[in-house]
């Protein structure tokens, strides 16, 4: 693919935070209000729903544009805002590659912006930073962990996570659970093996590392033909992961095999790559793993986020995950241990042959790259991305930005042991939709197709019964998230590169958007 703290009592199904208060200093994300976003994706669960709702259905129309903030850098030229920004006591703060920022919440003031010396490495972008009590920390392209003082902007340490001359660059957002930072790596396709990792969120200390290939002589090694090929074996992990503080499991994952498109070198279902994994933070200890993409041959990993849901199935209470694939297909899981209870196509695909008692997807041999092409569904960039989606539990409904596609693969590097990409795709036909399906079955109730398949964004879903995402052609569209009728929307200077957010401050409820080099801010008044 190229491209939350401590607290056991948090109840993963809900959005809200503790409302404690510190008497001296400020709250941890973890104690801050529900009017708060203090991590990636609003809270542990990763459904990016808030249960604000005086922004609602019946006034919608009347958000007003309350703030713009361009950044500037000490490289010059625009970057492009992929982080989705915090906001914790009233100050907002996101990143790019090398810099961060504080800006006022309410204004979109500068407070302070910190500016990294970077040494080389990957800057397709950053997806953002984890706050911990006073502390912001954010992974830099040349593969450092940077602890800022979130008063000041001023470094407190670094560590390192990474070697850049080996392709590897830092660019996922960190989360905290407990006093670990939870970090993962990403890397450029040239045969390197992905890795998860948790460092110390006072001193910066590396407290293990766990990578995305089995133990040699395990039975899980045998996925692969040798132990060469599975210690250069790929598996990024390129997006933050999800927690359940009450299983203490931490949920993520992996990106596609190496050699990318030409896997004749390597025969089996390579895991680690293209897998859900869930390890003990404490340990860096595999617990339990599901495969959505054995043998991946086309780019498509299983990096989405793995979204968590308490829910019922056949009547009965559930700890469930759910994700719709980058490979076309919606997986839900029992969260405990990783089995399989819904396994069904969200997008158009012809790359799998049926489904195996483990609920994987079977890869078809023949819908695989040729020299002289072979189509296949979807493309190479997927029925969905790295843009998160969201799980509204006021309908009940799992929302993801999908695109049906088809495209050519071809191969270019037929030697028997092929290196980096050894092929790609080519051209094809593609269309993009907001896609509501039932979180149980899969199943679709709306889609909306946009009239165009070109930039894509994440969502936000609210208690107001909303839902805000952004379309290809640079607008921010708030939904009536039951129905799909479109409410409102507001254009923007390049299409939103991250996914929405929102907060309360003052009693008004805001939402914010990036939209390349541009943070907005809406406010009902």
């Amino acid at each position: 693919m190229k491209h939350l703290f401590s607290l056991a009592a948090l109840a993963v199904f809900s959005l809200p935070l503790s409302a404690q208060t510190a008497a001296v200093k400020k709250p941890m994300p973890s104690q801050a209000s529900q009017a708060d976003w203090p991590t990636y994706n609003g809270d542990y669960s990763g459904r990016r729903f808030s249960k604000l709702s005086k922004l609602n259905t019946t006034n919608v129309g009347k958000l007003q544009l309350a703030w713009t903030y361009r950044i500037t850098t000490t490289t010059g030229g625009g970057q492009r805002i992929s982080a989705t920004p915090l906001m914790v006591d009233g100050v907002m703060y996101f990143t790019v590659p090398s810099h961060a920022w504080a800006v006022d919440a309410r204004t979109g003031q500068k407070l302070w912006q910190f500016d990294w010396a970077s040494k080389g490495g990957e800057t397709i972008g950053n997806r953002g930073a984890a706050i911990k009590g006073d502390t912001l920390y954010f992974e830099t392209e040349d593969c450092n962990l940077v602890a800022i003082d979130i008063h000041t902007g001023k470094e407190k340490w670094h560590s390192s996570i990474g070697n850049p001359d080996q392709f590897y660059f830092g660019s996922v957002a960190p989360v905290i659970v407990k006093n670990h930072v939870m970090v993962g790596i990403s890397g450029d396709d040239f045969d390197i093996p992905g890795y998860v990792e948790a460092h110390n969120a006072d001193t910066g200390a590396l407290e293990w590392r766990w990578y995305t290939h089995p133990e040699p002589g395990t039975p899980e090694a045998k996925t692969w033909p040798n132990d060469e090929a599975m210690t250069h074996s790929g598996g990024m992990t390129w997006v933050a992961g999800t927690y359940d503080p009450d299983l203490n499991l931490y949920y993520f994952g992996t990106g596609n095999a190496q050699p990318v498109i030409n896997g004749a070198a390597r025969p089996g279902d390579n895991l680690f790559t293209s897998t859900i994994c869930a390890l003990n933070p404490d340990t860096g200890k595999l617990v339990w793993y599901f495969q959505p993409n054995p043998h991946d041959t086309h780019d498509w990993d299983a990096v989405q986020t793995p979204v968590l849901i308490d829910g019922t199935v056949e009547g009965k209470p559930r700890k469930l995950l759910a994700q719709a694939s980058r490979n076309g297909w919606y997986f839900l899981l029992d969260r405990t241990n990783g089995k399989a209870i819904t396994t069904t196509p969200f997008a158009k695909q012809n790359w799998a042959k049926g489904v195996n008692d483990k609920g994987q997807p079977i890869p078809d041999l023949a819908v695989t790259a040729k020299q002289n092409g072979t189509l296949t569904a979807p493309n190479q960039a997927g029925a969905a991305n790295w843009y998160p989606p969201s799980f509204s539990p006021l309908t009940g409904l799992f929302y993801v930005p999908a695109y049906d596609a088809y495209s050519v693969y071809y191969i270019y590097d037929n030697n028997k042991k092929p290196e980096g990409w050894a092929g790609n795709d080519r051209g094809g036909w593609s269309s993009a939709s907001l896609r509501a399906m039932d979180y149980r079955t899969g199943k679709v109730r709306w889609n909306h197709e946009w009239p165009t398949s070109g930039a894509r964004s994440g969502i936000l879903t609210t208690a107001g019964n909303l839902l805000f995402t952004g379309d290809p052609s640079a607008n921010l569209i708030g939904f009536n998230s039951t129905t799909g009728e479109i409410l409102w929307h507001a254009g923007l200077n390049a299409p939103v590169s991250n996914g929405p957010t929102t907060f309360e401050l003052d009693g008004l409820q805001y939402i914010t958007a990036a939209a390349g080099d541009t943070l907005y801010a809406w406010v009902l008044r």
